[in-house]
């Protein structure tokens, strides 16, 4: 039986970003199931009280200048420091269930962490993000539409609320079973756990 891993995530976090990736590397290294959980890091935030590492210049300094740059260099994927971070990523991860419901989830995560983490592109501006869309071939005016209505966004609410109640304070958040692991820093535990299971 494969393991099944449940991500939990948002396009603004450049740690979801390298995690993204590197779960996706572990996946097919061990043939993991990846479950994927849009939420909203902000809703997260403010329910737990918590706040991002960006706000305190000395630490977001060193996770963009060196942290973040050598976990990129070891998963062996691109990483661009984002001039206009934080990003007001809500109709970002509206529009990754939207992608879901439309077939092409791969697709838009691929194409909306690309543009954010390795162009460095305004992902807040709803003409590029349309732009970045259209050139990887996603039908951009049925995605938007269908992101704005009720349905996705109640979604959206209701995992975000689902992920407090888990236990998350912030992303990328992964599950193996009931294990949580918290941060990108912590997939070689996971690595592990799909090693010890694939010789057990």
């Amino acid at each position: 039986m494969n393991t099944a891993i449940d991500f939990y995530f948002d396009f603004g976090s450049p740690t979801s970003y390298l995690a993204y990736y590197r779960l996706q590397q572990l996946s097919r290294k061990y043939s993991a199931q990846i479950h994927y959980k849009p939420v909203l890091l902000g809703g997260i935030f403010k329910q737990t009280e918590n706040a991002s590492p960006a706000m305190i210049p000395a630490k977001a300094r060193y996770m963009m200048q060196h942290d973040l740059p050598r976990f990129a260099k070891r998963y062996v994927i691109d990483f661009k420091l984002n001039p206009y971070f934080p990003i007001n990523t809500l109709p970002l991860m509206r529009g990754a269930l939207a992608a879901e419901k439309s077939g092409c989830f791969d697709r838009y995560c691929q194409v909306v962490f690309t543009a954010i983490w390795q162009k460095g592109l305004n992902l807040g501006d709803m003409d590029i993000l349309a732009r970045e869309l259209a050139a990887g071939d996603i039908d951009v005016n049925t995605l938007m539409a269908l992101s704005q209505g009720n349905e996705i966004k109640q979604t959206l609410i209701r995992l975000t609320d689902e992920a407090v109640a888990r236990g998350l304070f912030g992303v990328p958040t992964m599950f193996i079973g009931d294990d949580m692991y918290f941060g990108q820093d912590r997939l070689d535990f996971i690595e592990e756990t799909l090693t010890a299971r694939q010789n057990s």
